[in-house]
């Protein structure tokens, strides 16, 4: 990987909908060489997938999201990985990472409801081998998801200018 790649991934994060001849411009490469590394990055799993951005809270769909941390006793030779890949597989379970600080395990995930992200974490995750404590926070407002503001931008008008 050089610094086209680089540079290719930080075009793609910010823009995945972005033609091949509009990369070759910013990037001074060929259309047939973006698409080429592009390609390879995708084979190599570098670019895992292409998602949007959407602002739920505008679309209306009512769900709620929660930050859920977790205290977990790592497992000897394992460490966090076996339980990060069981909780993986839960539907709810949006984002999983391991983090520094007072709790293990971060995840974000959501439900219909509270009491839905309530009961999935009382039926599901607190009762999990090597879960010793959790914690939940209640999203109520985002105001960048992946690094995209989810304010409302007023148009600017663009002003006349004249030599």
């Amino acid at each position: 990987m050089d610094e086209k790649d680089l540079e290719l991934l930080r075009i793609l994060e910010e823009n995945s909908r972005l033609s091949a001849e509009e990369i070759a411009t910013m990037t001074n490469l060929a259309a047939g060489e973006v698409e080429a590394r592009v390609h390879a990055l995708e084979a190599d799993q570098v670019i895992k997938r292409y998602s949007t951005v959407i602002n739920w809270e505008k679309a209306g769909n009512g769900e709620v999201s929660a930050i859920i941390e977790l205290k977990v006793s790592p497992e000897r030779d394992f460490g966090y990985d076996r339980i990060a890949e069981r909780l993986s597989r839960f539907r709810q379970v949006k984002t999983l990472r391991l983090i520094t600080g007072t709790y293990d395990l971060q995840l974000i995930v959501t439900g219909k409801n509270m009491q839905e992200v309530s009961r999935f974490v009382s039926e599901h995750v607190a009762p999990m081998d090597r879960i010793r404590e959790t914690a939940t926070h209640i999203i109520m407002k985002s105001y960048k998801e992946n690094g995209n503001a989810l304010f409302e931008e007023p148009e600017t008008e663009r002003l006349p200018y004249s030599f």
